[in-house]
């Protein structure tokens, strides 16, 4: 599974790591990435998506099909 949201677009970022003797060394900063399931009335059909937790949110918000929108005017395949 690759680490970004279909939805935000949302990616891994890189920082440092600082030890106590303040020593910097390289590290990751993933997002919370989750797999769902969504109904989709108005295509009939159910879709997988991959989603940050902000992104899971949002579709609470605003819906499957402004969301699906939304991700077809990123260039997201749907």
């Amino acid at each position: 599974m690759s680490a970004h949201c279909q939805l935000t677009g949302v990616a891994p970022v890189f920082g440092n790591r600082i030890s106590h003797s303040h020593r910097r060394t390289r590290r990751r900063f993933d997002p919370n990435i989750q797999s769902r399931r969504y109904w989709v009335p108005t295509e009939g059909r159910s879709v997988r998506l991959t989603l940050s937790a902000r992104g899971i949110k949002t579709i609470d918000r605003i819906g499957i099909d402004a969301a699906m929108a939304r991700m077809r005017a990123r260039g997201e395949r749907v």
